[in-house]
């Protein structure tokens, strides 16, 4: 546990839920802290999560637990959400920005993962192992070469060239492929890598089309009809990134009147709630279609480093109010200052705000020794040091004012 000033809260009173598994690294984290950790390994209902969150200070979630604005609201006491994962849109962000609740997922931990595995299923693609693996497994020996290929000198289209769309292309190019992208950021080509001016462009050069964007208005159906219609015969499809990308129905068509040669699908419009339950898609048992259950960061390795990622950024938040990371909520990271009392602050983004609260300090004949505040659209967040024990009267009296959402002494 890193020396820090003692908080004004005990730290074994901070309560933390777990939910869907996640990772022994992240308890570890969090029982280094000192906080009381409650695990429980699926992911809830809203009406039996609300109540669970009622007393939580801190939860954890995977990419199965809906944190809705009525799970918000039951969490009076919540300070933070970590989503242990990419993907943060089954958590309410807007509801959660407006309640003073910053969200931090793992944009970095799991890109190695679904990297190799996006490579994994291009050469399997190109070679058609899919398939052969299934006839050998029902007693059929077909051995053909008709349609196989090599990878090398293939081209690659990588659609997002974030954080994993880039460590694609990198592999991609150790294998001898020519690698292009396209992404709506300007963003820094890896080796030689080359950037496409549009998607269109992209589309109709790739042997092979893999997706790496977020769930977005913009980005959902962003691959359908006309989309496929552009893309070169015998070209592959590979989807890792959100099942409302990709227009389920038309992939099944271009397969079935083969004008692709195949596709590798890991995520879907609507999944199983649990491993239990029953799987049905369009894409089912067409030829050269690889199906996997979500399971592109999926490994080991991903899941414990996921697991310190978000365990981190949420330890920091509550001994520091340490915001870097965070996907929605204004940054500030602010080392503590000895000998200071820190206070925290969510309010409105309404002008007056500040001169409001260094009134009360003043008025409470403290000194600010560091003050940083951060804004977004809707709301600012303040971090202060003063330098004399006040802080009770000033929380209360910032508190008290209308713009206020959220304040707690940290320190």
């Amino acid at each position: 546990m890193a020396e820090r000033p003692s908080t004004s809260f005990p730290v074994d009173k901070i309560k933390v839920l777990l939910l869907e598994n996640i990772h022994k690294s992240a308890h570890e984290i969090f029982g280094q802290e000192g906080y009381s950790v409650e695990a429980i390994s699926k992911a809830l209902p809203e009406e039996e999560l609300r109540k669970k969150v009622a007393e939580a200070h801190v939860l954890g979630i995977r990419s199965k637990t809906q944190v809705t604005p009525a799970v918000l609201e039951a969490g009076t006491r919540l300070l933070s959400v970590g989503a242990f994962c990419i993907g943060t849109n089954q958590v309410a962000l807007d509801a959660a920005n407006g309640r003073g609740v910053p969200v931090f997922n793992a944009p970095f931990s799991n890109t190695r993962s679904v990297a190799e595995l996006i490579v994994c299923e291009v050469i399997a693609l190109s070679r058609q192992l899919g398939d052969r693996s299934q006839e050998v497994h029902a007693g059929v020996w077909k051995k053909v070469a008709t349609n196989c290929h090599e990878i090398r000198g293939k081209t690659i289209g990588i659609v997002g060239y974030g954080h994993i769309g880039s460590q694609v292309g990198v592999l991609a190019e150790a294998l001898g492929m020519r690698v292009v992208y396209f992404d709506v950021r300007a963003t820094l080509p890896m080796g030689n890598n080359h950037s496409c001016a549009t998607l269109d462009a992209l589309l109709g050069q790739s042997d092979f089309v893999t997706l790496h964007v977020p769930e977005t208005k913009d980005t959902k159906h962003m691959i359908g009809e006309a989309q496929i219609a552009q893309m070169k015969p015998g070209a592959c499809l590979l989807n890792m990134s959100r099942g409302t990308v990709v227009v389920i129905d038309a992939l099944a068509a271009a397969i079935k009147s083969k004008h692709l040669g195949g596709a590798a699908v890991d995520v879907y419009p609507s999944e199983p709630e649990s491993n239990s339950d029953g799987f049905e898609s369009p894409l089912r048992g067409l030829p050269n279609v690889l199906l996997t259950p979500h399971v592109g960061g999926s490994t080991e390795e991903a899941q414990e480093a996921i697991g310190r990622e978000v365990a981190r950024s949420l330890v920091r938040f509550v001994s520091s109010g340490s915001t870097a990371g965070a996907v929605n909520f204004p940054e500030i990271d602010m080392p503590p200052m000895r000998g200071g009392h820190r206070i925290l602050n969510v309010h409105k983004n309404v002008p007056g705000v500040l001169t409001n609260i260094n009134r009360i300090v003043s008025d409470h004949s403290a000194n600010i020794q560091a003050q940083v505040l951060s804004t977004d659209a809707n709301i600012g967040y303040l971090i202060m040091d003063i330098n004399v024990d006040v802080s009770e009267g000033v929380r209360k009296g910032i508190a008290a004012l209308p713009t206020s959402i959220k304040t707690r002494i940290l320190f």
